[in-house]
């Protein structure tokens, strides 16, 4: 047992993480404090006038946008990730992996890539009428992707893999004498599908379409280029067009309330889900091996949505970036924007690191409610699209830059400017908002491998909590800190709301880059900026392709 003088410095060090746990949660819940009382200090009559004008239109193309995409990434997501569980085809193992290629593709991308890939006089209308004989875009023209229907369609062939993952991971471990007992009932293995793994796959499912509805609601740039107005887009639109911040605030309010009730929504819906499966006397599923021709047609149809959301952009990126090259070199302008996109994604990386270490660590040294708390809230902020958080942290800022000022200007004399939204830290201190909930959860995941006995071991003798965090807790979760740091980096480069919203003058990311020219129509000049996104993307995918082998 721990002499007591021992256990008093350990209580003290929990106590002092535990307040540190509770700044990191302060840090997160003051934007949304911020938006709600920027939203009350509206001018007289704004609520009503969004309410007549921007908000009916806004609103009603968000729900229908989050609505038809929900329903292709789940027909997407689900059937793709039976189809590799089921079935044992020639290729099942390639497309296990190629299904989560459309992750590295952020959504502006993919909107970009095809707004040039099906312009009416792109390659494919192009080619399309000189085989069919026609000599002008008058004569032949296939309908506009710049529509709700073309945007649902882009951002669901881009998000599947939400339900893809957790889908597949819940068919995988189901218990295969679940489905010997289907099948000596007499049920066929297509009605097994709908009767006993669909059912059962219903939290995976519900978890993953809320991820890509998330997703939805935080892109702004594939929408405004398909000339889509959601509220994510109004918010963009009244702020920096129309210079209205109280009104920005009471959209991006109104948009929270959304993401409120997609949470409460998903979690209702699996609210009395539970299934228990015995590991010792249950074996894995065993997929049933089909002939060559079905097994030709099963890789076809798996191959399709990575076909329309990783490979055929992935090829025209290629294809312009290195008419870009032949043409007019790499410009100096991208190596600033690579330059600038690295240090702050980097600098943002070391930062939430660092917070979703504390919040972790308060959780192990501290377990409690108000430990447990602390971490929720902490990590609330991944849930809010990037322009609500972009849009309380602006109100923040601008505020301490304001009073900084003042103080400056009445002790010194001295102007000193805008200090955090003049210095990038604005920003860094939005993507840390933004996700610190995925370098929480994957070090906290990394300390749960870590037996307490070590702790207990260390306090023996005589280690005080902050030294065993150092010496024990520190090197034995560097997986799971590589892990949180690669995937945090990598969300850092493709955010594209809060970095428009937040970045300083005359600062241009390769996201920024690509969003303005896109914006302007010349697609060829953002090739290379858009291709190293994609690139970049990738590494948190091969990461998951690893772990799914291991599934």
């Amino acid at each position: 047992m721990p002499p007591m003088h021992v256990k008093s410095r350990f209580s003290r060090a929990g106590s002092i993480w535990l307040i540190l746990s509770a700044i990191s949660a302060a840090l997160v819940l003051l934007p949304v404090i911020a938006l709600a009382f920027q939203a009350m200090q509206g001018s007289e009559g704004l609520w009503s006038h969004l309410l007549s004008t921007t908000l009916p239109v806004a609103f009603v193309d968000t729900i229908i946008l989050l609505g038809g995409v929900g329903i292709i990434v789940a027909v997407l997501g689900t059937s793709a990730a039976w189809l590799v569980t089921a079935y044992d085809f020639r290729g099942r193992k390639i497309l296990e992996w190629a299904l989560l290629l459309p992750l590295a593709v952020p959504t502006y991308i993919i909107a970009y890539a095809y707004l040039d890939i099906l312009h009416p006089i792109g390659p494919v209308q192009s080619a399309l009428r000189d085989v069919l004989g026609y000599a002008s875009p008058r004569d032949l023209r296939l309908p506009d992707i710049r529509s709700m229907a073309g945007c649902i369609l882009l951002l669901g062939f881009v998000l599947y893999p939400y339900v893809y993952i957790p889908t597949r991971a819940m068919f995988l471990t189901q218990s295969s004498t679940l489905i010997d007992a289907a099948r000596t009932l007499g049920v066929s293995r297509n009605a097994i599908f709908w009767r006993v793994a669909l059912p059962m796959a219903r939290p995976a499912i519900a978890v993953g379409i809320s991820l890509a509805l998330m997703e939805t609601l935080n892109d702004i740039g594939a929408a405004e280029f398909l000339g889509v107005r959601t509220l994510t887009v109004s918010i963009y639109t009244t702020w920096v067009t129309r210079s209205d911040l109280p009104g920005a605030a009471q959209i991006a309010l109104a948009l929270l309330l959304i993401v409120v009730f997609l949470v409460s929504l998903e979690r209702w819906a699996r609210r009395k889900q539970r299934f228990t499966t015995s590991a010792r006397r249950s074996h894995n599923f065993t997929p049933y091996k089909v002939g060559s021709l079905r097994g030709l047609l099963l890789f076809g149809s798996g191959a399709l949505p990575v076909l329309f959301g990783f490979v055929f952009p992935a090829i025209y990126l290629i294809v312009e970036a290195w008419k870009r090259v032949r043409f007019a070199g790499i410009s100096p302008r991208l190596y600033n924007e690579a330059l600038n996109t690295i240090t702050l994604a980097a600098t943002a990386t070391i930062v939430t690191l660092i917070f979703g270490l504390i919040a972790a660590y308060a959780m192990r040294l501290r377990p409690g409610h108000a430990s447990q708390w602390f971490y929720r809230f902490s990590t609330m902020g991944y849930a809010a699209p990037g322009t609500v958080v972009a849009i309380g942290v602006l109100i923040i800022a601008g505020s301490f830059d304001r009073l900084a000022n003042q103080l400056a200007m009445d002790w010194f004399n001295i102007p000193v400017g805008l200090l955090l939204l003049g210095s990038g830290a604005a920003l860094i201190y939005a993507y840390m908002v933004r996700f610190l909930a995925i370098s929480a959860g994957s070090i906290e995941a990394g300390f749960n491998r870590i037996p307490m006995s070590f702790d207990q071991a260390t306090r023996t003798l005589g280690e005080t909590a902050t030294g065993t965090f150092r010496r024990i807790h520190l090197p034995l979760s560097k997986t799971a800190l590589s892990a949180a740091a690669l995937l945090v980096f990598v969300d850092c480069v493709k955010e594209l709301p809060a970095t428009l919203l937040l970045r300083s003058l005359n600062v241009e990311t390769l996201a920024t880059h690509l969003y303005g020219e896109a914006a302007r129509g010349t697609y060829e000049e953002a090739a290379i900026a858009a291709l190293a996104i994609v690139v970049i993307g990738m590494l948190p995918v091969i990461v998951l392709s690893r772990i799914g082998r291991r599934l």
